[in-house]
């Protein structure tokens, strides 16, 4: 009764196609979940963008050379973009590499845990009594291998001990940050991106607390820092800093991280979460967000 348009529409739109179509938003969505909390999912909504005015103007207007243009640049940003978003698709890949997106991870015990944590405390005590300066980042999910390698290697068990020498003044070792993956001391020395400056709280910060606050822009990492001239004990993670600490704060704050990391959905499961978040929208339900640690 609707003519031509209605069976255009029932001659396309089948069970194979809309399966096709569930199958390309999945991917997308999938990938925008792994892309979440990083300074690649802003560059990719950029370029997004700019594809598709891009794109629009060149259907639009009958210009040759433009259409050329436009037809070389994207072949060339084919091979940019793997380039631009490197990290993020090592990142996919060690999970996949996990045989099943975190699925199969073993966490750590409680007992290996609040031992970890209690070495921490106790040598970032000694360190802001002695004003001596420290930086110890805690790797979670996301890799932190590249800021590994930029260190020296000593995959050592965690304790107060270790760390104090490390982080003493005449060592070698002492002038850059301690990396902590799966319960042990991956590196020492290592170097960290320092923070764009769009997230500091205090200005007179120096470079070790823009480092602290770099790598927690560019990582899901936890790293506490200590400061060298004031003595003040502070924690790090997705671009915030909790300042003023002392070592039961610092406990409490480490033992939430580190529950919140057991909480964590792995692939799947955070995929059912953001549609339920996505359908509660549609119907004007208000979503229910994680609790946030406040400092």
């Amino acid at each position: 009764m609707c003519g031509e348009p209605c069976w255009l529409i029932e001659s396309y739109l089948n069970v194979s196609a809309l399966l096709d179509i569930f199958v390309v938003a999945l991917i997308f969505f999938g990938v925008s979940l792994l892309l979440r909390n990083t300074q690649a999912l802003s560059l990719l909504r950029g370029v997004i963008i700019l594809l598709a005015v891009v794109s629009l103007t060149a259907s639009i207007f009958p210009f040759p050379a433009f259409r050329w243009l436009i037809g070389n640049v994207l072949t060339v940003a084919a091979v940019a973009i793997p380039i631009i978003f490197q990290p993020e698709l090592r990142r996919l890949l060690e999970q996949l590499g996990r045989a099943g997106f975190g699925l199969n991870r073993l966490p750590e015990s409680q007992r290996v845990r609040q031992k970890i944590i209690d070495e921490i405390c106790a040598a970032a005590a000694r360190l802001s009594e002695r004003r001596q300066g420290a930086l110890i980042v805690i790797q979670r999910e996301t890799s932190l291998q590249e800021y590994i390698d930029t260190g020296v290697l000593l995959e050592g068990e965690v304790s107060a001990q270790i760390l104090l020498t490390i982080f003493y003044p005449k060592t070698e070792l002492h002038d850059g940050a301690v990396i902590l993956r799966e319960g042990k001391i991956a590196a020492a020395a290592c170097v960290l991106p320092l923070s764009s400056g769009r997230n500091l709280t205090d200005r007179k910060l120096g470079t070790r607390h823009r480092a602290a606050l770099g790598i927690s822009e560019v990582s899901d990492g936890v790293c506490v820092v200590v400061s060298e001239e004031t003595g003040q004990i502070s924690v790090t993670n997705s671009g915030r800093m909790i300042r003023r600490l002392d070592a039961n704060r610092l406990r409490t704050i480490l033992q939430a991280f580190y529950a919140e990391a057991e909480q964590s959905p792995p692939f799947l499961s955070a995929l059912i979460e953001r549609w339920r978040a996505f359908r509660q929208r549609l119907m004007g339900q208000p979503v229910l967000k994680d609790k946030q640690l406040k400092g």
